[in-house]
């Protein structure tokens, strides 16, 4: 998934684009459970399918005697439903977060089966160089959307900023601030004019897709997502299979063949301006986070 998709992702919101797919039938070469004997069809749904790492990566299945056909999707809202009913045998393009939320709201047991990356969400200031000169009572500014505004909240706790009440969710907001144990104050601004009032504030959380309109490349982040906090866990991206399918060998080698070839993971740095940072996360370690956010967001209800 590339940066531009991040964003949208974390505010688990569709981009607005509906492109009607047609002739998208079952794949029935590949099975289901543990099957697998080689010159095997696999259909994934993808948003993005020019995207640098695809091509490395159909052409490496090839070379292992799996056919990969993508499926180019123009709207976040469509994979996963596709998924549901068969339409396609995985998906790539989404984090834990937002497959919880469409697990909890279709009724379906979409699951991971592998990491592919997390796109870190970064700190930047235009008065400080390091998060420790923050000082005391500083201002610190977040996305004001409640996806994005949690991830922040994380990220700045992660830092030492704050801390959160309960610990962090990925439901957390401004009300879970503990402020008599956190450094900086916090206000939430929209998205979009983060960039522009960066020099008011001591630092801010900017959205992927609006570093660049700050004038800072993804470099000059001060803080960002740590991938070994279980607090980003729920950010990492994932493929995405049918709970029947958890253990298809193909599919799973699959997985393997993303997260190791070194074409195809040269192209996801490319595809991401160098945002990604790749993962090999164990599947048990996904699957936990997200029956834990599935059961946040019941729990926010």
């Amino acid at each position: 998934m590339s940066r531009r998709t991040t964003s949208v992702l974390a505010a688990l919101a569709a981009v607005p684009l509906f492109v009607a797919l047609a002739g998208c039938a079952t794949s029935t070469d590949a099975g289901s459970g543990d099957g697998g004997s080689g010159n095997e069809t696999v259909k994934i749904g993808v948003v993005g399918k020019g995207d640098a790492q695809w091509a490395p990566f159909v052409e490496a299945a090839a070379e292992e005697g799996i056919t990969v056909e993508l499926v180019d999707f123009g709207s976040y809202e469509q994979p996963n439903p596709a998924l549901t009913e068969g339409e396609i045998d995985l998906n790539q393009f989404q984090h834990i977060v937002y497959l919880a939320e469409y697990n909890n709201a279709s009724g379906s047991d979409l699951t991971p089966i592998g990491s592919t990356a997390i796109y870190p969400l970064g700190l930047y200031s235009t008065k400080y160089d390091d998060v420790d000169d923050i000082k005391k009572g500083d201002t610190v500014a977040v996305p004001d959307d409640a996806s994005n505004q949690a991830r922040a909240l994380n990220v700045l706790q992660q830092a030492g900023l704050l801390e959160l009440k309960r610990g962090g969710t990925p439901y957390s907001d401004l009300a879970d601030i503990d402020a008599d144990k956190s450094k900086v104050k916090v206000t939430a601004l929209e998205g979009a004019l983060i960039p522009t009032s960066l020099p008011d504030v001591a630092a801010a959380i900017i959205n992927n897709d609006f570093v660049e309109d700050a004038g800072l490349t993804f470099d000059d982040a001060i803080a960002q997502d740590d991938p070994e906090d279980p607090n980003a866990l729920p950010y990492v991206n994932i493929f995405a299979a049918r709970a029947e399918d958890a253990d298809n060998e193909t599919y799973l080698k699959l997985v393997e063949i993303f997260q190791t070839n070194e074409d195809v993971q040269a192209g996801l740095l490319e595809s991401s301006g160098d945002t990604a940072v790749p993962l090999q996360t164990p599947v048990e370690d996904l699957v936990a986070s997200l029956e834990k956010v599935q059961k946040d967001a019941d729990a926010e209800k």
